[in-house]
């Protein structure tokens, strides 16, 4: 028996990074998974295969999450197949770094877009279906930039600032239904992004990091698993930093 048995979670951008780590993670207490992202790699196979070899369901939909009526078609077909909604992982994001002054317009409404728009478009279209069962797990991906800020990443830190106030407040909106709102803020985290440092661009971060590495995205995924168990239930509006003590 696992802690999430028969529960149905989506999340988002989980085709690969700390994503797939989310959904394997979620499957492995028994969760089943919908893997939402704007790009299907073939690989994606390989994390179905691995959920669906432990007894779990897990669908993929190709889906913008800045996409209204992508957003929406996929909620759909989630309450089809499954009849209900238990956990929305908000996990789908993207950086578009560069200083202010060189910084574009379509850079700085990209990341807005996907990282803030994209929270809002799932939840609105999620909460429905969570308030008629009167219980749900909203778990929302932000970073610690949103809460430090970062040079050279304007853009981003807006964005995921702007998640850790959406999260506060949609905690006070949802509680009376028994739905529970957090979000995660993780450090530096081994992924695609981070794989293009050079050592070193990573000696300079690890240095300011008291325990002196970067995370793992299957660390942000534990994170996870607790806010979508029983054992939250009484936590809602939280920010929980996965930095390795960087905002300490």
């Amino acid at each position: 028996m696992g802690i999430l048995d028969n529960k149905v979670a989506i999340v988002t951008g989980a085709a690969r990074g700390i994503g797939q780590a989310i959904a394997l993670a979620l499957a492995d207490v028994g969760a089943n998974i919908v893997i939402t992202d704007i790009k299907i790699p073939d690989t994606v196979q390989n994390t179905v295969d691995r959920i669906q070899a432990n007894g779990r369901k897990c669908v993929v939909y190709q889906s913008d999450v800045t996409n209204t009526a992508d957003v929406k078609s996929v909620v759909e077909k989630v309450i089809a197949e499954f009849g209900r909604i238990d956990i929305l992982v908000n996990n789908a994001g993207i950086t578009r770094d560069g200083l202010l002054l060189r910084m574009s317009e379509e850079d700085w409404d990209m990341v807005i877009n996907v990282n803030l728009r994209g929270t809002f478009n799932m939840t609105k279209a999620t909460i429905r279906q969570m308030m008629s069962q009167r219980s749900g797990k909203i778990i929302n991906i932000a970073s610690v930039v949103g809460i430090t800020g970062n040079a050279g990443q304007a853009n981003y830190s807006a964005s995921k600032a702007g998640v850790i106030g959406f999260t506060k407040s949609m905690a006070k909106e949802l509680a009376s239904r028994n739905i529970q709102v957090n979000a995660i803020a993780p450090g530096y985290i081994e992924t695609d992004m981070t794989s293009r440092l050079t050592e070193a661009q990573r000696k300079a971060i690890t240095d300011f990091i008291p325990l002196k590495r970067t995370g793992r995205p299957e660390e942000v995924a534990e994170m996870v698993v607790f806010f979508a168990s029983s054992g939250s239930d009484y936590m809602t509006g939280q920010v929980i930093c996965v930095d390795g003590g960087l905002t300490t």
